[in-house]
């Protein structure tokens, strides 16, 4: 399957396996700022569904270029739509599709993440930024709002007042502003940004892989439920676990004093 993928010639998205483990997607629309249209959402949909279910596969990552993220949502798409030609062409439900994989997905961002760009980093699990990534919501100034995550991810992530003034007011955010907020799990350099995507991919990707499946499905669980919910569907996780030959192969380890060997069963 990875070869596959990666012998397609896509129009919008290069493919990359940088590391044992790790597919790297970036962005390629360099003349217009990775303006996102649906044909290239569905270029990068397709290699992260086909990644998603390919073994040897654990952990993905998103890039643009060092100059941007994503600027947006193609406009040119959207300014004469209609609501029933955006229901139609379900635009917007590539970003679920994201949300949806079972794999973890890393964003490394650098340059603008704005719009449509920064709900695609805000769909993903984490987020790498360089020291130039800036994150915004500047749909306002387009007499409309976000449609894609950007005030209910945002506003999850980052807390009520601050998404407000980033989603009414155009307000953005740098790299460092973000880490500070919680929005990024760390900065780098430009010249190490994608290094650091890839390391920290490359550590997933190391760890055992169903353990790390459900591991992910009940942190997201936790921004779905109440408390108690969460409790439960955790600890059904957990006992879950103890049915796969990676638990028993990772305990054995451990009283071994050896490296475990995953399996991913």
């Amino acid at each position: 399957m990875q070869e596959a993928a990666d012998k397609v010639d896509y129009e919008n998205i290069l493919v990359e396996h940088p590391a044992d483990g790790v597919g790297l997607v970036r962005l390629n629309r360099p003349r217009t700022f990775n303006a996102l249209t649906g044909p290239l959402m569905d270029e990068l949909m397709t290699v992260l569904e086909q990644m998603d279910a390919d073994d040897s596969i654990r952990c993905m990552i998103i890039a643009g270029t060092d100059r941007v993220f994503a600027a947006g949502a193609d406009i040119g798409e959207m300014a004469q739509a209609t609501p029933v030609e955006l229901i139609n062409k379900a635009f917007i439900a590539r970003w679920e599709r994201l949300q949806n994989l079972h794999k973890p997905v890393i964003a490394a961002v650098s340059g603008y993440a704005l719009g449509g760009g920064c709900e695609l980093a805000l769909a993903c699990d984490m987020i790498v930024a360089s020291e130039t990534a800036v994150f915004g919501q500047p749909e306002i100034n387009l007499g409309v709002i976000p449609g894609a995550g950007g005030t209910q991810r945002l506003t999850r992530t980052i807390g009520k007042a601050l998404a407000m003034e980033m989603v009414l007011n155009d307000r953005r955010l740098s790299a460092d502003e973000a880490a500070r907020f919680g929005l990024v799990n760390r900065v780098a350099p430009v010249d190490q940004y994608l290094d650091e995507a890839i390391k920290l991919a490359s550590a997933i990707a190391a760890r055992a892989p169903v353990a790390i499946r459900l591991a992910k499905d009940a942190v997201n669980m936790a921004l779905e439920t109440t408390l108690s919910a969460g409790l439960a569907y955790e600890r059904n996780r957990f006992y879950v676990l103890f049915a796969s030959e990676d638990q028993k192969e990772g305990m054995a380890a451990f009283l071994e004093k050896r490296d475990p060997n995953w399996q991913g069963k």
